[in-house]
């Protein structure tokens, strides 16, 4: 059987995950799964399936949050960018990894850094949107960047206090 982009049949590698799934993320590609192989198929998640993704991450700029939803507290996303051409460029909001500590630690340096207008150079359509003068850096992880220049799949994993916003830009990967 043959399929075309974006799916792809591949022979069963049954040794060297670890090279097999380093291999994988070098070509671009967005992860690969494991089966236990002892297992019979089920029709349900299981732990007999694992996905192993490839993960990107960089540095971007904190400009503002979004109000926290039901049972959250401090916000709800941070809405994160890059510079280029000396403007902060929407690169797409964050809504997960963090820990309640997290958020409202998150919370109290952003009450301090409000502004009433948005520090992005490009729309940020986010309805209830709290703006912050660029001056924290938070570490993302993600999959990858979509065609219209926005994360895929962000996660918060801490911010970063050895880098200028200002120095913050798209980081291109190496092949």
């Amino acid at each position: 059987m043959k399929f075309g982009d974006p799916l792809r049949y591949l022979e069963h590698i049954n040794e060297q995950g670890e090279k097999y799934h380093s291999e994988a993320c070098k070509k671009g590609w967005e992860g690969v799964i494991a089966k236990d192989a002892t297992r019979k198929y089920k029709h349900s998640r299981s732990s007999n399936w694992l996905k192993f993704k490839c993960v990107n991450q960089q540095e971007l700029v904190i400009g503002g949050f979004t109000p926290p939803g039901g049972q959250r507290i401090g916000f709800g996303a941070i809405l994160v960018g890059y510079y280029k051409n000396g403007e902060l460029k929407y690169a797409g909001k964050v809504g997960t990894g963090y820990s309640d500590d997290e958020l409202e630690e998150l919370r109290g340096k952003f009450d301090r850094l409000s502004r009433e207008t948005s520090p992005f150079s490009t729309d940020v359509d986010e309805k209830d949107a709290t703006w912050l003068t660029p001056q924290l850096v938070a570490e993302i992880g993600f999959t990858e960047w979509t065609n219209d220049h926005k994360l895929r799949h962000p996660r918060y994993k801490g911010l970063r206090h050895d880098k200028n916003p200002k120095d913050v830009v798209r980081e291109k990967p190496k092949n």
